[in-house]
């Protein structure tokens, strides 16, 4: 078997490597199978690590500095600084706990989020040179996470939106994404356009019908309104849940299955 990871790679800009993992290239069995670097989902403990060592080599970055926060689904933003790095292991860990979006200016560190089903992005500001990334499930989106993500960026370091590229990553698309009422009505009160981000169809799984969301679109909304231009915003228009061979889902394989990560790298000038 190819242990080599095999990466969907993004051309987000010259000077970064963006990418999102699939399930293959790794050392992960079952539902797990085979290239999963989250330790919060129950996969066994030495695959991970074999899996992440593998993705660093691959990455050409030290394993301290691939950073995989344990996510929760709200809004919390985290800084990957020298501060960061200054820390032990368990401070570094206690940083990332709660996290559902990192940022950096740092060259060489591997800033992601995990994700299988769940919308990942990926922020660039080229002329500040910093980077996010966005862990958007609908509790997030719900609650404008990547909005949220571009004004820290803004705060912290100066950035502009203008100045900024934006990618979605692989994720539940619309005709997939079934809800309940409850969560229609989230969304409805939080103010999103309902005649753009869903659409009631015929239940994928039942009689009758039910509502479903875009996930994508709203994130992508979330953007522009946040003052990205649209021709800087790319999606991967990937389902996870109809290619839940090559990406993981958890409405396919169940939550105790793998995560894809999705990733960027700030290069050396």
């Amino acid at each position: 078997m190819d242990r080599q990871p095999l990466l969907t790679y993004y051309d987000l800009d010259p000077d970064v490597t963006a990418f999102s993992t699939t399930r293959h290239g790794g050392w992960s069995r079952g539902n797990y199978a085979s290239l999963n670097i989250n330790t919060y989902c129950g996969d066994n403990p030495d695959d991970v690590e074999r899996n992440r060592l593998s993705l660093c080599r691959l990455l050409a970055v030290e394993d301290d500095k691939l950073v995989v926060p344990h996510q929760v689904h709200q809004t919390r933003v985290a800084d990957i600084n020298d501060a960061f790095f200054s820390l032990d292991r368990d401070g570094r860990a206690t940083a990332l706990e709660g996290v559902d979006a990192v940022m950096t200016s740092l060259p060489k560190v591997c800033i992601g989020v995990s994700t299988a089903d769940c919308i990942p992005l990926l922020l660039f500001d080229d002329v500040q040179r910093v980077a996010c990334a966005i862990h958007a499930g609908w509790r997030g989106t719900v609650a404008r996470i990547s909005q949220v993500a571009v004004d820290e960026m803004r705060r912290v370091y100066g950035c502009h939106a203008e100045h900024m590229r934006a990618q979605i990553g692989p994720g539940i698309s619309l005709d997939s994404f079934e809800v309940g009422d409850e969560v229609y009505e989230a969304f409805r009160q939080a103010g999103f356009e309902m005649g753009v981000i869903s659409r009631r169809q015929p239940s994928n799984n039942e009689e009758g019908s039910k509502w479903h969301i875009d996930l994508p679109e709203c994130n992508r909304q979330q953007l522009l309104a946040a003052g990205l231009l649209p021709e800087r915003v790319s999606s991967s228009e990937v389902c996870t849940y109809l290619h839940h061979d090559t990406y993981f889902s958890a409405r396919r394989l169940g939550i105790s299955s793998g995560r894809i990560y999705t990733g960027i790298i700030i290069g050396e000038r």
